[in-house]
């Protein structure tokens, strides 16, 4: 298999609105669009996010009436803290407040205007050693993997406290 883009596609019933939700607080710009569809992408993403409105009849008919739920679309970033001032001062309202979780993920969600939930994320950077938030204990932390991103285990990539 070669692999040559990437795509989410997400029904919505309202595709201007998610479309420029998209487009005027995070960046995004439409490549293509037509009644009921909208396909968008930024320079800095290798993927597109497309709008389906529901109900399209060239969608599968055990599809159509479907709506994009149950399902996070995530965007990490080199500056959560600041996105977070960004959408606040823009009036988007924070669904998720920002959370640190155990493995090292900081988040914050939002929703666009057909409840598509939207969360930026960025990763702690576990320190080489540290102590145990729960035993006050020493405690010898995982080294973030090639990517960048913490170890997977949780006790790994707790935050140092």
């Amino acid at each position: 298999m070669n692999v040559t883009a990437c795509a989410v596609s997400l029904n919505v019933d309202d595709v201007a609105a998610s479309s420029g939700f998209l487009v005027t607080h995070f960046g995004f710009h439409e490549v293509m669009s037509a009644d009921g569809f909208a396909s968008l992408t930024r320079d800095d993403i290798g993927m597109n996010v497309i709008f389906l409105r529901r109900g399209l009849p060239t969608l599968p008919a055990d599809q159509r009436d479907d709506h994009a739920q149950g399902l996070i679309l995530a965007f990490e970033v080199t500056d959560l803290d600041g996105e977070l001032a960004r959408l606040r001062a823009e009036g988007v309202p924070i669904t998720m407040p920002l959370t640190v979780e155990e493995w090292g993920e900081r988040a914050f969600q939002v929703r666009d205007p057909n409840g598509v939930v939207v969360q930026l994320v960025d990763w702690v950077t576990a320190p080489a050693t540290g102590t145990s938030a729960e035993t006050g204990t020493p405690t010898e932390t995982g080294t973030p993997t090639e990517t960048g991103r913490p170890a997977e285990t949780p006790d790994e990539a707790r935050p140092q406290t």
